[in-house]
């Protein structure tokens, strides 16, 4: 394997003018850059990026942690931040939290580890006062979905109260009274606010909110199965049915057609993300949009901005949910 000397010998250059050109230093002339850039190409020399990292203090890529690599939630919002740091020469390292303070805490040490110059970090179970004492390091880093006051300027959410507001505003206002609502794992902060926002809409419609009515799911298909089944069970009577996200509804909407229910004649359904597969489903699903692949976009280019000086659009931190309107919620039958 080539090394670095004789890559200065083939150019006849020193070795810190071959460091120079290897690290993008603007103080090589445009002759001396190519003799070196002809030079690792006969030689067939690739540079060790952790030494040239760790030579320029600067690895040209951003850590990214994320709750989980599946589904269909994340997949836009990675996309978005790859894409948008590609753009400017940037790398993006990636692993995954799995809601779980130990491993975040794992996956943030990885990838200090690895030398990120900044880090983009979709965390829900670790605590706030690791994070505001992590601000205080050296590594920067932008955080996703996730609202702490003292670090605020570095933080990008959706209004989640208001999403869950707009998804039950529009059953009632279709004409359902007897609503049910399968929610996300409740002790994650964007769940409980989007059931606190069904509820403000329920108190706003003089509706009474029913504890029998309400499941708690965890974000996947299989509880919005189980859930659409249990409060089947508690009680039947129910036109409308309001879950906490997309994934969680399509379950319900299986698990209500085994039950014989007819959909959306004889139930609506609202999901909350607006993923793609909810344009193909039937009926097709009506949905709360939360743009989390713009989102992913927006916290890209903080790290361009803030690490790397590069000039973007003012950052957005607080982004609007959008009620998205299909076929599966309609007025309801006066009975099953």
């Amino acid at each position: 394997m080539a090394t670095i000397y004789e890559v200065s010998k083939l150019a006849g250059v020193s070795l810190a003018t071959v460091s120079r050109v290897m690290n993008n230093n603007a103080n090589v002339s445009d002759a001396t850059r190519k003799k070196v850039t002809l030079a690792m190409e006969e030689l067939g020399y690739r540079p060790n990026s952790i030494a040239q990292s760790l030579a320029s203090n600067c690895s040209n890529s951003a850590g990214l942690l994320v709750s989980e690599l599946k589904g269909p939630f994340y997949g836009p919002m990675m996309s978005g931040i790859e894409n948008t740091l590609r753009k400017h020469g940037k790398h993006v390292i990636i692993t995954a939290g799995h809601s779980d303070a130990e491993r975040e805490q794992q996956g943030i040490e990885f990838l200090i580890s690895r030398n990120c110059d900044a880090l983009i970090l979709h965390v829900e179970a670790i605590s706030d006062e690791y994070l505001i004492k992590l601000s205080k390091g050296k590594t920067p880093f932008v955080l996703l979905n996730r609202y702490i006051e003292e670090l605020a300027d570095r933080c990008i959410i959706l209004d989640n109260t208001k999403g869950g507001y707009l998804a039950t505003k529009y059953i009632i206002e279709s004409g359902h009274k007897d609503i049910a609502y399968i929610s996300g794992p409740l002790w994650k902060k964007d769940a409980q606010e989007r059931l606190n926002g069904h509820k403000q809409a329920l108190d706003e419609f003089a509706i009474k909110f029913d504890e029998n009515n309400l499941f708690e799911g965890d974000f996947v298909e299989e509880s919005g199965y189980e859930g659409f089944a249990t409060l089947y069970k508690n009680n039947p009577a129910f036109t409308a049915l309001v879950c906490a996200n997309d994934e969680m509804a399509t379950g319900a909407m299986v698990s209500a057609r085994e039950h014989g229910i007819q959909l959306p004649s004889q139930l609506s359904i609202i999901g909350y993300d607006n993923v793609f597969f909810t344009r193909h489903v039937y009926p097709p699903l009506s949905t709360i949009n939360y743009p989390i692949d713009e989102m992913g976009k927006v916290a890209a280019q903080w790290v361009l901005s803030h690490v790397y000086q590069k000039s973007v659009h003012p950052i957005q931190t607080l982004f609007e949910p959008e009620l998205v309107i299909r076929q599966s919620v309609v007025k309801p039958l006066t009975s099953r």
